[in-house]
């Protein structure tokens, strides 16, 4: 590491109590799911929306619900069915007989923190509905730009089983989101917990009495000091290769493109701040990696065939790459 930059390391202590009683009041109602946790705390910080997908009842939506609570955000929620319109979603414009003009009325998107339940139950033209917003943080209506705030996060889920009434999520709108958290069953021992806290205190997963931890303007804060986050250059020659590798592997018929890469690289300086380290290690590049690349890589038949998942393909095309020293 250089004199210089040792000159401008970033005081991170104001921060860390905070981001240890976000994940505290996190516990309290999630038992469990640690490392999704930290992998959607990674993704808020670093500015980008969250694809989580698990079956029914593992805390998808509690999850999304209860971050939005604890950083003090305006929530909309959204449940995708078939038969809802782009309106539905983005707003309209009605008019209004009293002024003989158009009035706005604004959809669930305007808000800070949005929850899209069952993203894939929508058609396409309503999944399109979102290319917009979650790309510029902006959304056009008859002409007219209506600006979203700093703080913009989509957290959307959907169910991996069930396929009946579904509409697959277009590549180009899955590679929007930063992450794809994939939310799987309790241990034996969660669900114990899960039982014993709900033989205590039958209403426990109720949000009514949480708590704001951090602000907006705080959170903001902390994401303008990514730009301070010290990456060696190697790093960015590890994060590059193993990208790298998705598009030369007889596994997989489509690679990550670039977004990928510097989706990696601000999600590996986030999870570095989380660490409480004002620097980016390359324990950070491969913890965030396979969930960065997981729905952006589409596998062969043949790799499909063989029982292979895009996490293992990733897993093993990351052993290829040499972690820097």
């Amino acid at each position: 590491m250089t004199q210089e930059n040792n000159e401008q390391r970033i005081d991170l202590t104001a921060f860390a109590e905070r981001v240890n009683e976000l994940r505290e009041q996190i516990s309290q109602v999630i038992v469990g799911q640690d490392e999704t946790v930290t992998l959607l705390l990674t993704a808020i910080l670093a500015n980008g929306h969250v694809l989580i997908e698990g079956v029914p009842g593992v805390a998808k939506t509690l999850l999304a619900r209860l971050v939005s609570k604890l950083i003090d955000a305006r929530f909309s929620r959204v449940q995708f069915t078939p038969d809802l319109m782009p309106s539905d979603v983005l707003g309209t414009n009605v008019f209004n007989m009293k002024t003989s003009e158009f009035d706005f009325h604004a959809g669930p998107v305007f808000a800070d923190v949005v929850l899209v339940d069952e993203i894939n139950r929508a058609p396409a033209k309503t999944q399109a509905a979102l290319f917009e917003v979650m790309e510029e943080r902006q959304v056009t209506i008859d002409g007219e730009t209506h600006q979203m705030g700093q703080f913009y996060t989509i957290l959307a889920t959907q169910n991996p089983v069930e396929q009946e009434g579904t509409y697959k999520l277009p590549e180009a709108q899955t590679d929007r989101f930063m992450m794809k958290l994939t939310m799987g069953y309790p241990s034996i021992d969660e669900e114990v917990a899960i039982l014993q806290r709900h033989h205590q205190n039958a209403r426990l997963t109720s949000l009514d009495e949480v708590k704001p931890v951090l602000t907006k303007a705080e959170l903001i804060e902390l994401r303008q000091m990514l730009g301070q986050v010290f990456v060696d250059p190697v790093l960015l020659r590890y994060i590059a290769g193993i990208v790298q590798q998705t598009r030369e592997s007889k596994a997989v018929f489509l690679g990550a493109s670039p977004r990928a890469s510097v989706a990696i690289l601000q999600a590996s300086k986030a999870h570095a701040l989380l660490q409480g380290r004002d620097f980016v290690a390359p324990d950070d590049v491969r913890f965030v990696v396979p969930s960065v690349l997981q729905h952006r890589i589409i596998l062969t038949a043949e790799a499909e065939m063989e029982g292979l998942t895009p996490k293992k393909v990733i897993g093993r095309l990351m052993e290829k790459v040499e972690v820097p020293k």
